[in-house]
């Protein structure tokens, strides 16, 4: 398929991002017109939007036994709107035509169509129509078509279940945890619920809600009240979760944990420190720039993005052919995730002109993560650990927010470990002026971020008001969430030893550069 034939609608739809990205790129010379004056813009409550669907717009080969097409939106909506005449599904060359149920779940603002498995075919459109109203009775501003192409062979493997918190045998636990399971693929949030994902002790189960994140990969179990101190408790997901194939999970997945007598420090979750929204998938992100990547052992565990445009745009990517055929110059860097780009292609299904969805999605995803960095500069400064200086190598911190003195942090001379002692939500936010500048001294000597005390990086966030550079002789791991204003380079050309970093590098301006870069998108 053609991702140019997803431009067979009109473009009224897109008016809001496009208008949005109009009002950037008028700053002109890359000056952002929001950013670059320090002012912060008027934040507009606008009418409801899809952010995620599931199949991928433009996914090929999807499998031809998927039984369910998912929409997530942007707030809460009218689930009496959201009906078979509201989310379509139009397959031409599936006989007889696909029909199925349509749900709403409120919980995680998705919604489900599901059809018979096998019943699809070719390539199919699937549409949420303006007829469907946010929780105030507002519209959507116009119809959201979407297409996947559907192909010969079946989806027979069984889904998986990856990191799960608390980990199995865990002791110390807060009393007030939240339990969460990642999957390695899109469930059926119809088959993730009360009854499939269970918690309990010796004193019987344990009451709570169930959700799934909008990618249906998340799922989360909230008790309704604290845990028992010093008690030994079981998770339980059984195989009646299903992915979208209908496949079950191949045994259930059961793991344990003991509580410790108080609670974290830092209460619960379910959503993160700062809310990405659709930025929250992408491993990296040109900006209004571009990404270039120079080394073959580059891979991109998540989706990249820009809103450049031009040959030059992008360079150096390709998609994992399960999300996309799209090879941006050449086949030097993977990502296994969607290349959201405003540009063509150099060969797939992007090659004759830009998709003006995915262009739609990178604008607001760039929107997105502009908002989560005015967010960080907004956070107050304070930890549990004493101010550090310019240079963290060698440091210890505990959770806090923490701001550069001079305008700009570097990492030189030694690593930095971040101790959550034991408070698994601990969070960590750096705030600098200028320049992150992460390796050394000089060009080489790697250094690298530390987890320790049940630390995670998708608590981790790095506000950068003007370059981040990550380890230019190559080498080390990076940890955290970075948002910089005017640029990313992870590593410089000719360096062998890929740089690892378990986050994101996202960039509103400047370009993100990257040699023999390995990025792991953290699961919220």
């Amino acid at each position: 398929m053609n991702k140019s034939q997803l431009n067979f609608r009109p473009l009224s739809w897109l008016m809001a991002p496009v208008l949005s990205a109009v009002l950037v790129a008028c700053g002109g010379g890359g000056q952002d017109t929001i950013l670059g004056t320090g002012a912060i813009a008027n934040v507009v409550v606008g009418p409801p939007t899809v952010t995620v669907v599931s199949p991928l717009r433009g996914a090929l080969n999807v499998a031809s036994n998927t039984s369910l097409i998912t929409a997530a939106f942007s707030e809460p909506m009218d689930a009496t709107t959201i009906t078979q005449s509201s989310f379509t599904l139009n397959c031409p060359d599936a006989a007889p035509a696909p029909t199925g149920t349509v749900t709403y779940l409120p919980a995680t603002k998705v919604a489900t169509l599901s059809v018979p498995a096998g019943s699809l075919a070719g390539t199919c459109t699937a549409t949420v129509t303006s007829a469907v109203k946010d929780s105030t009775g507002v519209n959507m501003v116009s119809d959201y078509p979407w297409q996947f192409t559907v192909g010969s062979a079946l989806d027979t493997t069984a889904p998986t279940v990856v990191p799960v918190t608390p980990a199995d045998g865990d002791i110390n636990v807060p009393t007030n945890t939240l339990v969460k399971a990642t999957f390695n693929e899109g469930m059926n949030p119809l088959t993730i619920n009360t009854d499939s994902f269970t918690l309990s002790s010796d004193g019987g189960p344990v009451s709570g809600t169930v959700t799934l994140g909008p990618q249906n990969k998340n799922a989360t179990f909230t008790p309704n009240a604290n845990l028992t101190v010093d008690t030994l408790y079981t998770a339980t997901i059984t195989t009646a979760s299903t992915d979208l194939a209908g496949n079950a999970l191949a045994v259930s997945e059961v793991w344990t944990f003991r509580t410790g007598l108080t609670e974290a420090l830092t209460p619960p979750s379910a959503t993160p420190l700062v809310d990405l929204k659709l930025a929250e998938p992408f491993g990296t992100f040109g900006g209004t720039a571009g990404m270039t990547n120079t080394g073959i052992l580059t891979v991109i565990n998540g989706d990249i993005g820009t809103i450049a445009t031009g040959t030059s745009a992008i360079t150096g990517f390709y998609e994992d052919i399960a999300y996309g055929n799209d090879v941006y110059t050449e086949k030097t860097g993977l990502v296994k995730g969607v290349i959201y780009t405003c540009t063509n292609s150099t060969t797939g299904a992007n090659s004759a002109g830009p998709s003006a969805p995915e262009c739609a999605l990178a604008t607001q995803a760039r929107l997105d993560a502009q908002t989560a960095y005015l967010a960080l500069v907004a956070r107050p400064v304070g930890g549990a650990s004493p101010a550090p200086g310019a240079n963290l190598a060698g440091v210890t911190l505990l959770p806090g927010t923490y701001v550069a003195p001079g305008g700009s942090y570097m990492i030189q001379g030694g690593n930095l470990t971040l101790d959550a002692q034991g408070d698994a939500n601990a969070t960590w936010v750096f705030q600098m002026a200028t320049t992150l500048t992460v390796g050394g001294p000089g060009a080489a000597f790697p250094q690298s971020i530390i987890l320790a005390g049940g630390a995670q990086a998708k608590n981790v966030f790095w506000q950068v008001g003007s370059t981040a550079t990550i380890n230019a002789a190559g080498g080390g791991t990076m940890v955290g969430t970075i948002i910089a204003q005017d640029g990313v380079v992870i590593s410089t050309a000719g360096n062998v030893n890929p740089v690892t970093l378990n986050g994101r590098a996202l960039s509103l301006g400047a370009s993100v550069t990257m040699v023999n870069t390995v990025i792991n998108v953290p699961a919220q």
